[in-house]
């Protein structure tokens, strides 16, 4: 795949815990067809990084490349920003119901 024709994204590392990889969090805004309201979308992908220099909360360039593992076919090729999102902004993992575990108890 020729360099100009790789899709590049900007977004957020929400987690480094693997070897090598960072999941990056981006968010997409559209307008929706029908009613014409702003939605917002956001997807998690795992990108490589190399040095392991990202850390939460970096915001970062990716660049599309050829699949590295099963999940992984994107690259780290910049960070723009050190820690400058803070740890209350990230997006926060959903809620398991209380209920459902005093149930089950």
């Amino acid at each position: 795949m020729a360099a100009e024709n790789r899709k590049n994204r900007t977004g957020v590392v929400v987690s480094n815990k693997m070897a090598k990889t960072v999941v990056v969090e981006i968010e997409i805004t559209y307008r929706h067809p029908f009613y014409q309201k702003v939605m917002r979308a956001s997807k998690r992908l795992k990108a490589h990084d190399e040095i392991n220099a990202c850390a939460i909360g970096d915001l970062v360039e990716i660049q599309e490349t050829r699949p590295l593992s099963r999940d992984k076919c994107w690259r780290v090729v910049k960070i723009l920003g050190k820690g400058k999102i803070s740890r209350h902004d990230l997006p926060k993992k959903r809620e398991v119901k209380e209920e459902a575990s005093d149930t089950a108890a």
